[in-house]
């Protein structure tokens, strides 16, 4: 069993409301820290520490400001979606067993897709050996023939977003932002089901209780958004987007919408054109491919400059995975 020696001080700027119904989920979000920290320990020398760099650029856009961008997108993967994988699947099997991936790990996967998912992510994943089942016009409608299959099947089902392993995996992100810039004002991250800002809002918070997350969402798929504003999870139809990384609905009981709701601070709506200025933009001037969701919290700052003035800046790049068609177009329209 694992040990919970591991301490962080507890830290709370008066204003954080942490009311959580289930006694037991309440307990669990006041642990996360240290189980953040117990997945870094984990998934280390699985996984790269990407880099976190200064933009130039995107700093002299502000009013005195100093923005980072955290690169995700340079993960094994392209994705960050690794480190809440690994840590996952290592506390699935034995802890000897250690590797890339599910294919490295010995681990059989099957993969549940919407129908219109990018198909650069679907051949990526089968070109790794992943069986990939499309279904239903929405990522819930995904998530539902998944645990469907996994009951049928009996064999194990695992969230994109809510599982307690995947945050706590995804959380590692904010340990290594903190390493090495512990004094950031504002933190921007992409949202989707809400299992990475989840894990990174909740370990910045307990450590750094004045700094800012801010969630990011594109206009034409603004769910959790919508679910924080009513204080409930709600199903609200979402329109085409470049960040297909994010978009879709949440399931009921999600674990992720009562951490968004107590410690994002803020969000911020992007619209297509912004997400795809912000993409062309990384590639013209870092000379790094990002993907729709990184695009979308890249183009939050973009456009709200006045929301950061006189402040440091780290802005998750949450991946890279974007074929080369929607690349190509891109460029067309806003090179």
């Amino acid at each position: 069993m694992e040990s919970n020696e591991e301490t962080l001080p507890i830290k709370s700027d008066g204003n954080m409301n942490q009311t959580i119904s289930s006694k037991n989920l309440s307990f669990w979000i006041q642990q996360l820290p240290v189980k953040i920290l117990q997945a870094k320990k984990r998934i280390e020398g699985s996984i790269l520490k990407t880099p976190l760099i200064f933009s130039l650029k995107l700093s002299s856009m502000g009013d005195n400001c100093k923005v980072y961008l955290k690169l995700e997108n340079e993960q094994i993967t392209g994705s960050f979606k690794l480190r809440g994988a690994f840590n996952k699947m290592l506390t699935l099997i034995p802890q000897d067993k250690k590797a890339h991936a599910c294919r490295t790990l010995g681990v059989p996967l099957h993969v549940f897709c919407r129908k219109d998912v990018d198909e650069g992510k679907k051949s990526a994943l089968m070109e790794m050996g992943v069986k990939v089942t499309l279904t239903g016009t929405d990522c819930v409608d995904a998530e539902n023939a998944a645990r469907m299959y996994s009951k049928e099947n009996q064999i194990p089902y695992v969230s994109p977003y809510n599982d307690k392993e995947i945050i706590a995996g995804q959380g590692t992100i904010g340990v290594e932002i903190l390493e090495e810039q512990g004094d950031i004002d504002v933190c921007l991250v992409p949202v989707g089901g809400g299992g990475l800002i989840s894990g990174i809002a909740r370990y910045l918070k307990q450590m750094s209780p004045n700094i800012k997350v801010i969630g990011c969402q594109p206009e034409n798929s603004k769910v959790m958004y919508k679910c924080v504003k009513a204080n409930k999870i709600i199903f609200e139809e979402s329109e085409e987007t470049l960040s297909d990384g994010t978009v879709g609905g949440i399931e009921s009981g999600s674990i992720t919408f009562d951490l968004c709701r107590d410690f994002v601070d803020d969000w911020i709506m992007v619209s297509e054109e912004q997400i795809g200025r912000a993409i062309v933009f990384m590639l013209e001037e870092h000379r790094k491919v990002v993907e729709g969701a990184a695009g979308v919290a890249i183009g939050a700052y973009m456009n709200n400059l006045s929301k950061f003035t006189k402040k440091k800046v780290a802005i998750v790049c949450c991946g890279a995975n974007i074929s080369a068609d929607v690349l190509r177009r891109l460029l067309d329209m806003y090179q």
